[in-house]
């Protein structure tokens, strides 16, 4: 399938490019944790970026993945470089009563263990981001 024009989002100084011809998203759902993980790889098969959605749960319905969001949200680039995306989304929600002060806990918390395991190299998902890619490509041919 063909884009009809690259899709570039900016990171403090710099343009990331997330979606153009040949490009790839891989998705993991964890059950039982409070975030999902999209990593997007360009047309090389290189690694753009991670995108971590804080959320409340993960499930599977019919066999498709789902997540009810909780509106924080990290970027980790492959430089090393990482952002937390949001927080004012999750501020005015949590202000307006849109969300519980449990919610509000639990999308802080999760981005503190995250970020925990970020500085720790202990973020699974990540590491294991390549391997599952290659894993899935088999399969395809």
């Amino acid at each position: 399938m063909e884009v009809k024009e690259p899709l570039t989002t900016r990171y403090g100084e710099k343009d990331i490019c997330i979606v153009d011809n040949g490009y790839m998203w891989l998705q993991h759902f964890p059950l039982g944790k409070h975030h999902s993980v999209t990593t997007m790889f360009d047309a090389n098969g290189e690694i753009v970026q991670w995108y971590i959605d804080i959320c409340l749960e993960n499930g599977v319905e019919d066999g498709v993945p789902w997540m009810d969001d909780l509106y924080l949200d990290i970027v980790v680039l492959p430089s090393g470089e990482i952002f937390v995306l949001d927080e004012d989304e999750l501020e005015q929600a949590y202000e307006s009563g849109t969300i519980s002060k449990k919610k509000y806990d639990i999308a802080h918390n999760e981005v503190k263990e995250i970020m925990r395991q970020l500085d720790n190299d202990e973020f699974r998902l990540m590491t294991l981001a390549q391997e599952h890619k290659s894993m899935l490509e088999i399969k395809l041919k």
